[in-house]
């Protein structure tokens, strides 16, 4: 048997790890004792020695192993609070399953003040039984300001908020040049057709635009032409460029509560790539002739330059359309119609129908959270998020199909956004978690038919715990990812998939521009390039999943900074998990969670009955389970370790 494998171990609250390798996917993770962590932190990507099986704590088979190299870090940085003892300084993380101190020789605090919060990189750790040495690397200012805790987040993932000036000086220097008539040459012209965005009110860089025209002498029935305009990043930012090197190690915007990190300047992304009203703009474009029904007869794709005739927000958009009048509104209610055929096509294809809550805060100007909501997605949302996918869709299948027209099947190279089929424990743990709210669901060939999942969510409507049951599907799936292999996108149910629409803030996306440049202009790429391309996919996905777990952190950071000013306040909440500590309740409009401890349950003594999915008293037989509504106070709110504390209100 395999002794050897490689995985992202997680740390726990006792300081052991957690290996999870994907050839071992069935069998579980491997588990490493603290002693032969062998200096692995959270996040790391490690090789670890399988030693065997025994049984643990629970009197289950788990196996067991070695830690035997680090592969790479899964931080670049920690942040925290430097401290000073004895003469000694060191860094407390915030991060709690950072399982020891970092030593901060004194030429290495770059000024830093005892008590100040810093993000430390660790420069020498090879012997566990000693504590790492590391140097400061940014000075963030106070504990508990806004503008250091939250930036604590992007930096400890090696997002700078900073580009180097090397890169903002080549793209002040694009800036400066701005369009040039010779730049408009040999570009399909769309100016004088109807053109728009629909963006977040708070956007700042536009991606994509929308035009509209209704083709005459359709001979069976209306065909309209639509265009899905995209900012054309990779005409400026070309492979060797500062830009370039920098955007390959960034990958991805960064979009914290407060703020966004750019993956470009915003000379760039910002300025001259973004659509903006009324100004010229270099475009990628996917143009195609449609029908009502959303049936696609032509298709286009190339370099192209438009002038976006309006700045919608979703809003303002969405008022259109509920109004029936104002600008453009016969080609949004067209857009519209044609979006929700589309969206209903997908689900009959066997797409899965997910839209998880998204929370947003309102920030005063020191930006404390005053208030927190869930962002509502309508008609307009949703009617954007369709043609994107539709320009993704088919701009993937154009690069794939003329390559193989010219060098076989499955030898096409392209960006691919994949999602596997879902794993069948996670499946299984599913089926359970839906059976602990009362539904039950088929199972076929060791899944839950995505449409039976579909049905489920219609037949909840607006019940509370609908999206608990999303999230919870959510995280049963797959983690999509890039890559120069296609086996398609489970849960869009696409056979083809790329991104192509955000190349302001996403680099896959510059790729995949590229790459349909040259297909387009018949040079090919070579099977010899498919490693490259393997190695930024594998980065891209890495960064991706960096990014998101920084912007999760600010937006819990937030949550419990919000109910730390509410101390003692009484909330309506819903059950969202039960544990043998106690049960896990989110506030019904913040979506801020807690747990409320057994003990401060109520004057009965409490169960958890696993297999069953809940709590309950011995003596009053009152059950607490996921859906469970709850009248919840503030009890506690820890800053320290993003942690709330509720107590129930009888």
């Amino acid at each position: 048997m395999q002794r050897l494998y490689t995985g992202s171990i997680s740390i726990t609250s006792k300081k052991d790890g957690y290996v999870r390798v994907t050839e071992l996917e069935h069998e579980g993770a491997i588990f490493v004792d603290h002693s032969h962590l062998h200096t692995a932190l959270h996040g790391d990507i490690v090789e670890v020695e399988l030693l065997g099986k025994k049984k643990n704590v629970k009197g289950e088979d788990e196996m067991y192993g070695t830690v035997t190299k680090i592969i790479e870090r899964g931080k670049k940085g920690y942040a925290g609070v430097l401290e000073e003892e004895n003469g000694m300084f060191f860094l407390v993380p915030d991060d709690k399953r950072m399982y020891t101190d970092i030593i901060i020789p004194n030429n290495k605090r770059n000024d830093a003040d005892v008590g100040m919060k810093v993000v430390v990189n660790i420069t020498d750790w090879t012997d566990a039984k000693k504590s790492p040495i590391g140097e400061v690397s940014v000075v963030l200012g106070k504990p508990g300001d806004n503008d250091a805790e939250m930036l604590a987040y992007a930096l400890e993932r090696g997002f700078s908020d900073k580009h180097q000036d090397k890169v903002v000086n080549e793209a002040t220097e694009i800036k400066s040049r701005g369009i040039t008539e010779e730049d408009k040459k040999d570009r399909r012209d769309f100016r004088s057709i109807p053109t728009f965005t629909i963006d977040p009110v708070d956007a700042q860089d536009f991606d994509d635009a929308i035009s509209f025209k209704k083709l005459e002498n359709a001979k069976d029935g209306n065909r309209y032409e639509i265009g899905i305009h995209i900012a054309d990043v990779s005409f400026y930012v070309k492979p060797g460029m500062h830009l370039d090197e920098e955007a390959i190690s960034r990958q991805t915007s960064v979009y914290l509560v407060d703020r966004c990190i750019p993956m470009l300047p915003e000379v760039l992304s910002n300025d001259l790539c973004s659509l903006v009203q009324g100004q010229d703009r270099l475009v990628m474009s996917a143009v195609f002739e449609i029908d009502e029904d959303g049936k696609i007869y032509n298709e286009w794709y190339g370099r192209s330059l438009i002038n976006s005739h309006r700045r919608y927000t979703y809003e303002d958009a969405q008022k259109t359309l509920d109004e029936k009048k104002g600008d453009f509104y016969e080609e949004l209610n067209t857009l519209n119609t044609i979006a929700k055929k589309l969206t209903q096509a997908r689900f009959d294809n066997g797409a899965l129908s997910l839209e998880t809550d998204e929370v947003k805060f309102k920030l005063d100007e020191k930006g404390v959270p005053v208030d927190v909501y869930v962002k509502e997605r309508g008609d307009t949302h949703k009617l954007i998020e369709e043609f994107m996918l539709m320009a993704n869709k088919n701009v993937s299948k154009f690069i794939t199909k003329k390559q193989e027209e010219k060098n076989g099947e499955g030898k096409a190279i392209c960006i691919y956004r994949i999602h596997d089929k879902p794993d069948a424990d996670r499946m299984h743990e599913l089926d359970l978690y839906i059976r602990g709210l009362g539904y039950t669901v088929r199972f076929m060939d060791g899944l839950i038919p995505s449409q039976d999942l579909n049905n489920l969510l219609k037949k909840m409507g607006d019940r509370p715990e609908k999206p608990l049951l999303q999230v919870h599907i959510t995280r049963s799936m797959a983690k999509a990812i890039y890559s120069t292999k296609n086996i398609g996108h489970y849960g869009l149910a696409f056979d083809y998939y790329s991104n192509f629409t955000s190349p302001i803030r996403r680099y896959p996306d510059v790729l995949t521009h590229r790459l349909l440049m040259r297909v387009l202009e018949g040079d090919y790429p070579e099977e010899s390039e498919r490693g490259i391309y393997e190695k930024l996919c594998a980065q891209a996905s890495r960064r991706e999943k960096e990014a998101s777990d920084a912007e999760r952190g600010s937006i819990k950071y937030k949550q419990v900074e919000y109910m730390s000013y509410r101390i003692g306040q009484e909330f309506d909440g819903m059950v969202t998990g039960v544990s043998e500590w106690g049960i896990y309740v989110e506030e019904n409009k913040s979506k801020c969670e807690g747990m409320i401890r057994l003990r401060d349950l109520g004057d009965d003594f409490y169960n958890y009955d696993q297999k069953g999915m809940r709590v309950f008293g011995e003596r009053t037989g009152v059950e607490y389970k996921i859906g469970t509504p709850v009248k919840i106070k503030v009890k506690n709110a820890n800053l320290d370790l993003r942690m709330i504390d509720y107590s129930l209100v009888i």
